[in-house]
């Protein structure tokens, strides 16, 4: 997902000092609803509206006298305000970030440690890879809001069967190329890094690793090389994306027709059904990315964690509005809407189409970068935009792989 942060360096001293002046009692909790707001921030148009109102309406009902306010905040710039806000007595009580993102406010004392909640709000029925993202040093802060997992979406008229495995799918593309020219078998931009990491992954190879204290980067391991590789085979042969270009819309060009394949989140599934071109592809055939022994592949789970200010002047109130956030009529509506809920007793509510099951499909092996504090850092600093656009340019793998392993550990280990 299209999630980036800068530097929080000053949110854990920030969020220290004010942490212990939150609320009206000693415990930093207030015991009176009458005339109490909270403020919940959700982030873009994802969730819907179906469920603002529900999250409303439901938390006024439980909780007389007290009201709760959304307020939808861009993906752009959220981290900055994130970091202000946080750590500023005018916080708000609940918020939402991308779960790349949440590493780096875990471990700042930005969030309110809600381990004794863990087990109430889901337990190990949660999302496992969301679960570790929202949790730091044992303790447990953002429980998974909603995930999407990428699948690849295919123009019928050219493909109805999904491949069997990860070389079955880079043949097909390559195929579906060069008997097209001028359209993509796969569209691949040049600086989409999400798409990419499921190569890596489905050749034992990884980002990087924890080490004692340190984190070992580990692009330019022969697994990672091998990966890499297919990333490269399929940006130069397989697709006409622009080399520099990113993977924002990748809906557009199969909508144009100029894109026979392209991988996305599941929720670009209604954007891909109805294009509003002249002569518009039928509705894609969809399917999970297949990997390397015929199972699903590793692909990258977007998605966002959701947790409580620890300058919440109703922490009570704001655990409150935490778990209708988590409960399963809550969660439902998302899984309704074609996003995968935080829990995983609830795939069901994606529906039994094939494109719900190839969604639950994908969801069921999706992995997360790494739990780095720093690891937003990385994304802040578009190391890898950088480095696979000089892949798709058909730079020296190895060697390219080399330069940003000392790239990432520097930011890791800073």
């Amino acid at each position: 997902m299209k999630k980036t942060l800068g530097a929080v360096a000053l949110l854990g001293a920030s969020a220290l000092v004010l942490a212990g002046c939150a609320g009206a009692g000693d415990d930093g909790s207030s015991s009176e609803t009458e005339g109490a707001e909270i403020r919940v921030w959700l982030n873009g148009t994802d969730t819907p509206q179906d469920a603002r109102d529900y999250l409303k309406e439901t938390f006024e009902e439980e909780n007389p006298g007290a009201t709760l306010t959304i307020e939808e905040q861009s993906w752009d710039g959220l981290v900055d305000r994130l970091t202000t806000s946080l750590s500023s007595s005018d916080s708000p009580d609940v918020v939402e970030f991308g779960n790349t993102q949440a590493p780096a406010f875990t471990s700042v004392g930005a969030l309110l440690d809600i381990s004794d909640m863990y087990e109430d709000l889901g337990g190990d029925d949660l999302l496992p890879g969301f679960v570790e993202a929202g949790s730091y040093d044992g303790a447990f802060y953002a429980p998974p809001l909603y995930a999407g997992a990428r699948v690849v979406f295919a123009d019928p008229a050219f493909v109805t069967e999904a491949p069997a495995t990860l070389d079955d799918y880079i043949a097909k593309a390559k195929e579906l190329a060069a008997a097209n020219p001028g359209k993509s078998g796969i569209y691949f931009a040049g600086q989409d890094w999400y798409n990419a990491l499921p190569f890596i992954w489905e050749n034992g190879g990884e980002i990087a690793v924890q080490d004692g204290e340190e984190w070992d980067a580990q692009l330019s391991s022969a697994e990672s090389v091998a990966g890499l590789l297919q990333v490269q085979d399929l940006m130069t042969t397989a697709s006409v994306a622009p080399k520099d270009g990113d993977n924002a819309e990748p809906w557009t060009p199969y909508c144009e027709g100029s894109a026979i394949q392209f991988s996305a989140p599941n929720w670009a599934l209604g954007l891909a059904s109805a294009c509003e071109t002249e002569n518009p592809p039928a509705a894609p055939f969809v399917y999970a990315l297949p990997g390397m022994d015929g199972e699903a592949a590793e692909v990258f789970a977007g998605g966002s964690n959701i947790g409580v200010s620890a300058q919440s002047a109703h922490p009570d109130l704001a655990k409150s509005a935490l778990e209708i956030i988590l409960s399963d009529e809550f969660q439902t509506i998302y899984g309704e809407n074609g996003l995968i809920p935080a829990k995983k007793s609830l795939a069901s509510t994606l529906g039994d189409t094939p494109e719900a099951l190839a969604f639950a499909e994908a969801a069921s092996n999706a992995k997360l970068t790494p739990a780095s504090p720093n690891w937003a850092e990385v994304e802040a600093a578009r190391i890898l935009e950088d480095f696979f656009v000089k892949i798709a340019q058909g730079g020296d793998v190895a060697a390219l792989a080399a330069e940003v392993d000392v790239q990432i550990e520097d930011i890791l280990n800073g």
